[in-house]
């Protein structure tokens, strides 16, 4: 394993080569109005992107020596998505970044409203070890649009790609605009005595509990994205009435990528029981088009980030009381578990608990045993439905919570352009990532300029106070629509949908027997 330097923790509140420490040193450059103009939120942007494009072999080894990451993982799961969010925000600033004027009010158009888009301060940005890569630099992106200066603080246990961001930033990027401090938890307590424009952290929810309390502190705006392991699942819902090589391949891929290291990778399937074996069957198939060789299987699968997490997900492989379908060799040495799926796998079994590449077969009665089952739990960070029923799909979406739904995929929404990311309850609050992320990480600023012939209108303010002025001002504002008999009728069953057709259909009919009759 590679050794990672550590910030020195006096450095932090003193940064070496620095007068002064680093958060006022980024508090200093925020102010200065240095990262406000559009065209250097630009800049810093495309080195961002050059910083990854210049250096993508060295990413690949980092990672492969972290997290033993094949180049098609890093190239589709780190590297490509970081550059997508990075253009999406270097075309996009100056749209998003552009002075609003509210929709028409009749009362208030005339005091001349404007939102103005103003970056918060400087940002703390907490990545995972999972998705070092992605998780630091597509929320820098949206940062440094939003006209902040950041402080990433990458994750200690990708100590060879944490070191390399060390090494590559100031060599990129001005250090008091961007700074990178390694370390474990005190480096990243001190961190947090500090007050931020914003925090956004990614991780365990037990962690992201005590970031949370800390920011309390100094009252600063968080986003959390709890993973797994102490937020909600990630359930899949398989449907006998679904496309069944398409679905175990994109299962199986959303479960194996990162060795199942993924916060939005699938936890467990709910399938019917009478489905569960063709489907683990069809799995199986899918599993032998993947790795058609042991040396497939070793080349395309990466590796457990620590030997903690291989004891653990070990140990609980082994205390299953479910039935190894396929799958289940180990080698501790190098921190391997083979993709492996358990079926009969009960609702209490600890196996649920995942962050690995074991896939735990739930069999249900019903959708609706489902359903309960989900709903009975935190709200999953992601929840996937494999359908081509469209009742079946809806009736999930109306049923459920979640960070997000998807259906018949798994995994890619998390990069999707045009999509937020985030979670709900435990599994996190907040977004990133586009548009979505720049709101998150930018200040609107009301704006208010009346003109003074407005004080004719609006002279009844001022005292002295009567019932004529009064009354002039409850002019000005609305009034209810007639008040409500009572709650409305339930539409729970209706389809807009099939009546339309049903109402289309049958005028088509009468035209046709319209035409029989003229002929």
């Amino acid at each position: 394993m590679s050794k990672l330097n550590y910030t020195p923790v006096d450095e932090i509140d003193k940064a070496k080569g620095f007068p002064t420490a680093i958060h006022a040193d980024l508090s200093n450059t925020f102010k200065s109005g240095k990262v406000q103009p559009i065209a250097y939120r630009k800049y810093v942007l495309l080195q961002l992107g050059y910083l990854l494009k210049d250096n993508v072999a060295r990413f690949e080894d980092a990672l492969m020596v972290d997290l033993g990451k094949p180049k098609i993982e890093v190239s589709f799961t780190e590297i490509g998505p970081s550059v997508s969010e990075i253009k999406d925000a270097l075309s996009n600033v100056e749209k998003w970044s552009k002075p609003e004027k509210p929709a028409f009010s009749m009362n208030y158009t005339p005091m001349r409203r404007v939102i103005y888009k103003q970056g918060k301060g400087v940002v703390l940005i907490i990545s995972p070890f999972n998705y070092p890569v992605f998780m630091s630099f597509g929320p820098m992106a949206s940062a440094i649009a939003a006209g902040n200066t950041v402080v990433i603080k990458p994750s200690e246990q990708t100590p060879a790609t944490s070191s390399l961001l060390a090494e590559l930033f100031p060599k990129y990027v001005d250090p008091s605009v961007i700074r990178i401090v390694n370390g474990g938890v005190a480096e990243t307590s001190k961190l947090l005595e500090h007050p931020w424009g914003h925090i956004l952290f990614t991780g365990s929810g037990r962690v992201g509990r005590i970031i949370a309390s800390a920011a309390g502190k100094t009252l600063t705006p968080v986003t959390l994205e709890a993973s797994k392991k102490l937020g909600g699942k990630s359930p899949v819902f398989v449907d006998p009435k679904c496309d069944l090589p398409m679905t175990t391949r994109r299962i199986f891929w959303g479960k194996i990528v990162n060795a199942g290291q993924s916060c939005v990778a699938p936890d467990y399937i709910l399938v019917p029981k009478d489905f569960q074996d063709k489907f683990i069957e069809a799995l199986k198939a899918t599993n032998d088009s993947f790795y058609p060789t042991p040396e497939a299987e070793a080349n395309s699968i990466a590796r457990l980030v620590s030997p903690q997490a291989y004891n653990r997900l070990s140990n609980l492989l082994m205390s299953t009381k479910g039935t190894i379908a396929f799958g289940g060799k180990l080698d501790e040495a190098t921190k391997y578990i083979q993709p492996t799926v358990v079926r009969d796998v009960s609702f209490d079994d600890p196996l649920i608990e995942l962050f690995g590449p074991i896939l735990p077969i739930v069999p249900v009665d019903n959708i609706d045993e489902a359903i309960k089952f989900v709903n009975a739990h935190d709200h999953p960070l992601a929840l996937y439905v494999f359908s081509q029923d469209s009742e079946v799909k809806t009736k999930i979406i109306n049923s459920t919570q979640s960070g997000a739904v998807c259906m018949n995929e798994t995994m890619t929404h998390v990069a999707a352009e045009g999509l937020p990311f985030g979670g709900i309850g435990p599994s996190g609050s907040g977004h990133h990532n586009g548009k979505f992320g720049f709101d998150t990480f930018t200040h609107t600023r009301a704006s208010l300029d009346p003109p003074g012939w407005l004080d004719k209108i609006l002279s009844s303010r001022y005292p002295p106070y009567t019932d004529r002025k009064l009354n002039a001002l409850n002019w000005l504002f609305p009034t209810l629509p007639a008040r409500p008999t009572g709650p409305p009728a339930p539409t729970e069953g209706r389809s807009f949908t099939k009546w339309f057709l049903f109402a289309l259909a049958t005028v088509f009919a009468g035209l046709l027997t319209k035409k029989k009759i003229l002929a």
